[in-house]
């Protein structure tokens, strides 16, 4: 084992243990350390024994271990945790050594943390870190930004740690300054979101209204694996299905409450503050928070009827059209995440590489799937395309999709089946597609009881008119802006 160690972990749960697994796995020699100094010994002398991994019982301790300039990453709980434990460290430390939080921390903490801790000579990187359990252990997706010049010495490590792709393309490579690691990271989380409640809902179609057992629902999962949605969330929902308790599915205990710990809703608040349409994964975000409400639903099903017709159709056929909405509803998410992407690196200056995105998350992350190739081949294509639906590929793949898909929508309607998502997405592809939107009367409302002004289509952009629509409103005008 060498003197000094190449980096230093905080923070021993099982993303902390796994990526310092990892890195000795890779060669590298590392120190863990964690607040509750038991389990440093505990995991000294269980998963890390006879490995390049040294532990450190004192925030002194650890620090001096390190190699200059010392590369120290944060595991721990987002939030006043990964602040508490920066000024621990800080003493302790010299310039030019880089503090890295590999947590899911709000990008704007991060934002923060950059400017903080560049003032004080030292360089700060935040990094999401997708995958898991597994995918820490065995490599992960890595989205670093922060500090530009802590990355020379991060990507030997990072790169060497992260999931491989196409001939040993590592899935991790710079993403900007200050919080855009985290907020790529956020997006990716928002898109799982989306993508795991769309699966939810064909599971649901599948149950609800084609009445198919949970062996039939595996296959199809299992048959879907072999085609366009093959993904890491298909493959598992596959296994989740075929899964048995005593010979019973599995799937058929388990409550329906959902839980989340908060970067869906992150995503869609940055989404509403940005001005950015992200229908699909806000209606992800809030069909957990109606699962939640379980108690409410059991009350309600037994007094709200609602009208519904009972499915006499061709069931293969049905699944064939499930197939297409998904996938069509998917490529919708994405094209969304993607253009709330888009206005957050022109808002905030980051210049985003959205076709690197595309292939840091194409293996070892939640969200990896095949379908990532042609998002990485639009981007490459054109990396200034507005929206990803714009693509040829994209366009024709839903243009292929479409009758199944508003098959489905109609169909879940028609049995009373709730499907926000699927749904969602038909909207925001007909709103996008829509040359001219109902908003012409909202505007004209909005001058009629607030003075706040309209655009003509008969004049340039740009310029603004007030009707005094009652004739006792007078001339004045409300001030002209949009939050």
């Amino acid at each position: 084992m060498k003197n000094l160690s190449d980096i230093g972990v905080i923070g021993l749960a099982v993303m902390g243990e796994n990526l310092i697994l990892n890195m000795a796995s890779k060669g590298f020699t590392v120190t863990a350390y964690n607040r509750t100094t038991d389990k440093v010994t505990r995991f000294i002398n269980g998963r890390g024994k006879d490995k390049s991994i040294r532990g450190a019982h004192s925030i002194e301790e650890f620090v001096n271990s390190l190699s200059s300039p010392r590369k120290i990453m944060l595991m721990v709980k987002a939030g006043s945790a990964v602040d508490a434990t920066i000024e621990q460290l800080l003493p302790h430390l010299s310039e030019g050594d880089i503090i890295i939080d590999g947590g899911n921390s709000q990008f704007e903490d991060s934002d923060r943390r950059t400017a903080y801790l560049e003032e004080k000579g030292l360089l700060y990187i935040g990094t999401g870190v997708s995958g898991g359990e597994e995918g820490a252990l065995l490599g992960p997706s890595i989205m670093p930004g922060g500090s530009r010049a802590a990355w020379p010495e991060l990507k030997p490590i990072f790169q060497a740690i992260a999931a491989k792709v196409n001939g040993d393309v590592p899935c991790c490579d710079w993403v900007g300054n200050g919080g855009a690691g985290h907020f790529v990271k956020m997006v990716h989380n928002g898109i799982e979101y989306g993508d795991m409640q769309l699966i939810c809902e064909a599971y649901l179609l599948m149950r609800d209204v084609l009445e198919l057992s949970v062996d039939e629902m595996a296959q199809v999962f299992a048959d879907w694996k072999q085609t366009e949605l093959s993904s890491y969330l298909i493959d598992i929902t596959a296994d989740i299905m075929a899964y048995k308790e005593d010979g019973k599915p599995l799937i058929d205990v388990i409550l329906d409450t959902a839980g989340q710990k908060g970067t869906g809703k992150w995503t869609g608040v940055t989404a509403l503050h940005l001005g950015t349409p992200l229908t699909l994964i806000g209606e992800a975000v809030f069909a957990r928070c109606l699962s939640a409400q379980k108690e409410q639903r059991v009350v309600a099903a037994d007094i709200i009827d609602g009208v519904t017709t009972k499915f006499s159709g061709d069931k293969q056929a049905f699944i064939d059209a499930l197939k297409d909405a998904l996938l069509a509803s998917k490529m919708v998410s994405y094209a969304q995440g993607y253009a709330l992407m888009k206005q957050a690196s022109e808002d905030f200056g980051w210049e985003l590489d959205y076709g690197a995105i595309a292939l840091m998350w194409r293996g070892g992350c939640i969200i990896r799937s095949v379908f990532l190739d042609d998002i990485k081949k639009a981007y490459d294509k054109n990396p200034e395309i507005d929206n990803l639906l714009l693509d040829d590929y994209f366009n024709q793949a839903i243009k292929a999709a479409q009758p199944g898909w508003r098959k489905v929508v109609s169909e879940a309607t028609l049995a009373g089946i709730s499907i926000p998502c699927l749904a969602s997405a038909l909207s925001y592809f007909d709103g996008y597609r829509c040359k001219d939107l109902p908003a012409n009367l909202l505007q004209a409302q909005r001058d009629y009881f607030g003075a706040h002004t309209y655009e003509r289509k008969d004049k340039p952009r740009g310029e603004f008119f007030h009707t005094n629509w009652t004739g006792r409103g007078g001339d004045t005008s409300s001030t002209t802006y949009d939050v």
